[in-house]
């Protein structure tokens, strides 16, 4: 079988996996985030946070909640590293230097999973399945929450409430992805990844010493670090190491679980507000994207030109031999396209237009299907931009889902989508004008801004994926990324339950032969313009510099 014709297959796999799931997971999350009966172990969780989870939240509450929890969450894990040098289970590692510390704890509640160290040589047990484990759950949480928040907006009658913080958060939590993420712990260890509590040991005799490696509870790690969008890997090399993902089998349902809530979560949307279609125009035009990136992506990594090129059958310099260019390829545009940043390859490694591919995933605001929640959420304010452009040239005021886009709501959308941008070119621009930064890159020219400009679109959209070449682990770097995911997440939120406040406040809109239709191939056809559009104008001249000028140039 030819490597083309392997790589097409697994992406015609995929869908099929998806397709079958995304029925029953998408009105399994709908119940859930509608159902008003708490479990047991809920109302425990309820009770140790002082929570009524009956109360109906207006979006300032909302959002309350959403940065108390999360500003907790970075403090813990912040201490939590710090002290590891005196805990059990600390496999003998010293404990985090602040600003190492500060950065984990960031990517960590921001759902980024940025990692700036070796995770087999820097954290013991405790601080891997005590804090980093527990916060890949609970910021995937965070982000469904969210956007479930927006998603009842479109469907209430102008009480401008939201529904509880609290109960979407441990709903999601028990309910959604402790479920799915132990299946796919079990999966996992079926297909050979690790999933233990040992310590250090030799795992053979080289030239000049030995190898030693360290255990730990690998498969539950990666289950939920694929599930949550996450990303961050128990080992540096990520899903790249034969531990967390150990052949094609695996790889291949990685990216299942990669793909599977958010995906699904446009059915959930489409339950909730009483419209199927709506969510079938919303996954339409996720799906047109993904599957356009992915060819574009196998393109250029079979198809580039050169002798060695030629010889090894593409461009397999950075890719694990066990996935090939094939199912690297399909790994990381699911990875970038999505807020996970878990990695199978080198990403500096693929081609110059590769890598440029890599960038924009994450630059159109990681929507196809988007991370857990942070994906829905993204497109539908799209949807929003693209419903007040189309008003625009028909001279009409735009009503989505039977709510009116006024300048009230207009500007909370202008802001969500200038925020990201706005972090990642200024910061980018900064570290290059200064003279320590650069020296953090390990290519020089085009490449080499690259590495740069890859890392701030990684940290400000919460992906957490590396372009591989850049010594990240240095005072600047650890400061200023850490800074930018915590704005990165957390001030777009502000934005979209500000904006569901608005929405949920106005009464329901009766639709007119003048209603643009949102369920119809035509706008999916103008959402998808929109993203490419937007996108394009605002990161070109940045992509002409770095990849386009390297991909040119090769």
């Amino acid at each position: 079988m030819s490597p083309v014709l392997a790589g097409a297959l697994q992406v015609l796999a995929l869908l099929v996996a998806l397709a079958l799931a995304y029925r029953p997971l998408g009105d399994h999350m709908a119940h859930v985030y509608s159902c008003d009966k708490h479990l047991r172990v809920e109302k425990w969780a309820y009770k140790a946070v002082g929570a009524n989870p009956n109360t109906q939240m207006r979006w300032p509450a909302y959002l309350r909640g959403v940065l108390a929890l999360s500003a907790v969450s970075v403090l813990f894990l912040y201490l939590l590293q710090r002290v590891q040098g005196g805990l059990p289970g600390s496999l003998g590692f010293a404990s985090i230097d602040p600003d190492q510390a500060f950065n984990t704890a960031a990517s960590f509640v921001a759902n980024t999973n940025w990692q700036s160290y070796y995770g087999e040589q820097a954290m013991g047990h405790v601080v891997q399945t005590g804090g980093l484990a527990v916060q890949n759950f609970v910021s995937a949480a965070v982000g469904m929450a969210v956007a479930v928040a927006l998603v009842r907006a479109f469907a209430r009658t102008g009480d401008g409430e939201l529904g509880n913080f609290w109960a979407d958060l441990v709903r999601g939590t028990v309910r959604i992805l402790l479920p799915i993420a132990v299946i796919g712990a079990l999966v996992l260890v079926a297909c050979g990844a690790l999933q233990n509590f040992s310590g250090i040991h030799d795992v053979g005799q080289f030239t000049g010493g030995s190898q030693q490696w360290n255990g730990g509870a690998v498969a539950s790690q990666e289950a939920i670090k694929e599930l949550g969008t996450n990303g961050g890997g128990y080992f540096n090399a990520n899903s790249a190491h034969p531990y967390e993902n150990p052949n094609g089998l695996s790889n291949l349902f990685e990216v299942f679980l990669i793909l599977l809530i958010p995906s699904a979560l446009t059915r959930t949307f489409g339950r909730m507000v009483g419209s199927l279609q709506q969510g079938y125009a919303i996954l339409g035009t996720m799906a047109v994207i993904w599957v356009g990136f992915t060819a574009l992506m196998m393109w250029t990594e079979f198809a580039h030109h050169g002798p060695a090129f030629d010889i090894a059958g593409g461009a397999t310099e950075g890719k694990e031999a066990r996935f090939g260019i094939g199912g690297s390829s399909v790994f990381a545009v699911a990875t970038t396209v999505t807020s996970t940043g878990a990695v199978n390859a080198f990403h500096s490694s693929f081609t110059g237009l590769g890598g440029g591919i890599a960038l924009l995933g994450m630059q159109l605001g990681e929507i196809a299907p988007g991370g857990t929640g942070s994906g829905l959420y993204g497109i539908l304010i799209m949807a929003m931009i693209a419903v007040f452009i189309a008003g625009l040239m028909v001279g009409r005021t735009p009503e989505y889902l039977g709510k009116k886009i006024g300048t009230r709501e207009i500007k909370f959308a202008a802001c969500y989508i200038l925020i990201t941008p706005a972090l990642v070119l200024g910061f980018a621009a900064t570290a290059m004008a200064l003279p320590t930064p650069p020296r953090s890159m390990l290519n020089p020219g085009a490449h080499g801004f690259s590495e740069i400009l890859y890392a701030y679109t990684s940290g400000a959209n919460n992906n957490g994926s590396a372009f591989a070449g850049l010594n990240a682990d240095t005072q600047w770097f650890n400061t200023t990324l850490g800074i930018v995911m915590l704005l990165g997440r957390f001030l777009p939120m502000v934005f979209v339950l500000a904006l569901a406040g608005s929405l949920a406040e106005q009464k329901p809109v009766p639709a007119t032969t003048g209603t643009l239709s949102t369920h119809k191939p035509l706008f999916s056809g103008l959402l998808a313009g929109t993203i490419l559009i937007v996108t394009g104008l605002t990161y070109f001249p940045a992509l002409a510099l770095g990849p386009l000028a390297e991909g040119l140039a090769s």
